[in-house]
């Protein structure tokens, strides 16, 4: 359980770090955008109340903790499975992953009320109008690496 506990470190510190310097020091929640890679890779604030492209949110605060009570939940679940039916090294720090990035996002509902979404990246004429964050990018990692190394015991 130590490969998880330190990817679910280095993910939530990472996370965490990343809004902070892009929110913060950037000043991104007052200029709203700022082009690095136009196109490809852009900075635009959003603050989601709910959960993925922007969906339940109807920026309550019921809502809120619902929200919360959910991500906290998740955690425990895969914290509980991984430690039933122990994977390998891979899905250990698939894991930390979804565990790290949940609870970074956690960390930016107490905080702010909504999670600070920032990156957005449009590539050949497709306008993408939705942002991200680097614990969505780790919470979807984890998924995947969970559905695919998740445990040692196989069905038959």
């Amino acid at each position: 359980m130590t490969t998880v506990f330190w990817a679910g470190f280095w993910t939530f510190l990472a996370d965490q770090a990343s809004k902070y310097i892009v929110v913060h020091m950037l000043d991104l929640r007052l200029l709203g955008e700022i082009d690095v890679i136009p196109p490809l890779l852009n900075l635009r604030m959003a603050w989601n109340y709910g959960v993925n492209f922007g969906l339940f949110s109807q920026n309550s605060d019921m809502t809120r903790w619902v929200l919360i009570a959910v991500a906290l939940a998740v955690c425990a679940a895969v914290l509980w499975w991984v430690a039933r039916d122990r994977p390998g090294k891979i899905g250990l720090m698939s894991a930390g992953l979804l565990i790290g990035g949940a609870l970074g996002n956690v960390v930016d509902r107490l905080l702010y009320g909504a999670v600070a979404d920032f990156l957005n990246m449009s590539c050949c004429g497709i306008d993408n109008p939705y942002a991200f964050n680097v614990a969505d990018i780790a919470i979807f990692a984890g998924a995947i690496g969970l559905v695919l190394w998740g445990g040692a015991k196989k069905a038959p």
